[in-house]
């Protein structure tokens, strides 16, 4: 079970909760960073930081599968972006948002950085999800 939590005394998010509270005995899959490259190793979308992202969330629904979860029981993630440009970091969210990842919503922080791990990648994102109970038919 998962709980969403806003705190009224707090300014409200635009489109995420405060806290996540994942009742105890529920298993957590704690993600790696979802990066930008296809199968092979290459970079997706070199330069655009929109097309990185929507590969990032193409490759973070494929660990999400492995784990036997998805997007919808993702609890928290940290979306990080080469840019210091709030702009860029909205355009970034916005693929997030329309993704389906923040339909929670789910508990993020949107970070600009100044670089990331492999050479031309300019967003990745790590996620925290409940792995539902497998349902037997």
């Amino acid at each position: 079970m998962i709980r969403r939590v806003t705190s009224p005394s707090l300014f409200p998010p635009p489109r995420y909760s405060h806290a996540s509270v994942v009742e105890a005995g529920s298993r957590l899959a704690f993600l790696a960073g979802a990066v930008p490259l296809d199968s092979e190793g290459k970079v997706i979308g070199e330069g655009d930081p929109v097309r990185q992202a929507e590969q990032v969330l193409v490759n973070l629904g494929e660990q999400l599968r492995a784990v036997g979860s998805d997007f919808a029981h993702v609890v928290a993630t940290d979306v990080y972006v080469v840019s210091g440009d709030t702009s860029v970091l909205s355009a970034v969210w916005d693929v997030v948002e329309a993704s389906g990842l923040s339909l929670g919503p789910h508990s993020s922080t949107l970070l600009g950085v100044n670089c990331l791990g492999y050479s031309g990648q300019l967003v990745e994102i790590t996620a925290t999800a409940v792995v539902p109970e497998a349902v037997s038919s």
